[in-house]
């Protein structure tokens, strides 16, 4: 399936790693041969470097001037045109397909829309029973049979403005920060050049970071084992 330069924001080519970057440009009307891409690939060029290289950066890392004029201009389409993002795709499971994660159908994190009216324990309580549940059922989806068998999921809880996130095992539960990150959105942030529109520009960009970082964790683990997960989770809960 072919992807145009239009169908992506920018705010989520910021987020791209250098492979994701490269397999993008491959499907670009672009010219670019195996020894262009392993420049890129060489100077470990990310979405957020591309956006903002120049012609005379691009030749400095080693492109000539055909390959780095285009690449310019692709840089410029991809800052000036932003489009939703992921547009022709039906599905999260082929969005992840796209970068050769392949979903298999499992749970990978649950969402709870809370209520602005309602106790914030209450969401993060519904959202736990969501995760509880969906562990439960990945674990009997493997058909394990011995006491080894660890796997952690995410939860997000949302009032659309707030956002908190949660890592869940069984046993333990942690939450990613005390304080939500938010998004802040006012009328004023309808004009392009205001303060209120880059702030919630920033919001959107930080919140999208997060859960496409999540999500990709999660995915590219499920067939890690269960001693390798179960490492992972406490190291990272050890830094916390």
């Amino acid at each position: 399936m072919s992807t145009s330069t239009a169908e992506h924001d920018s705010y989520l080519v910021e987020n791209w790693d250098t492979e994701t970057l490269i397999n993008f440009l491959k499907e670009q009307n672009l010219k670019l041969d195996n020894d262009d891409l392993r420049i890129l690939r060489k100077k470990k060029i990310t979405g957020q470097d591309f956006l903002d290289m120049t012609k005379e950066d691009f030749k400095e890392c080693g492109l000539e001037m055909g390959p780095a004029m285009r690449l310019v201009k692709e840089a410029k389409t991809l800052k000036e045109k932003p489009k939703r993002a992921f547009s022709s795709y039906k599905s999260l499971s082929e969005v992840l397909a796209k970068y050769g994660i392949d979903s298999n159908a499992k749970n990978l994190i649950c969402v709870t829309e809370d209520k602005p009216e309602r106790n914030l324990i209450e969401g993060l309580a519904q959202n736990i029973k969501q995760l509880e549940s969906s562990c439960q059922t990945n674990l009997r989806k493997r058909k394990r049979n011995d006491d080894d068998d660890f796997d952690y999921l995410y939860g997000i809880v949302t009032t659309a403005q707030d956002w908190h996130f949660l890592l869940y095992t069984l046993g333990k539960i942690s939450q990613g920060s005390k304080l939500p990150f938010s998004i802040e959105f006012s009328e004023n942030a309808l004009v392009k050049e205001s303060v209120e529109y880059q702030t919630l520009r920033n919001g959107i960009k930080k919140v999208l970071g997060v859960v496409v970082g999540l999500l990709k964790d999660r995915a590219c683990a499920e067939d890690d084992s269960s001693s390798k997960k179960k490492a992972k989770i406490e190291e990272y809960r050890s830094k916390k």
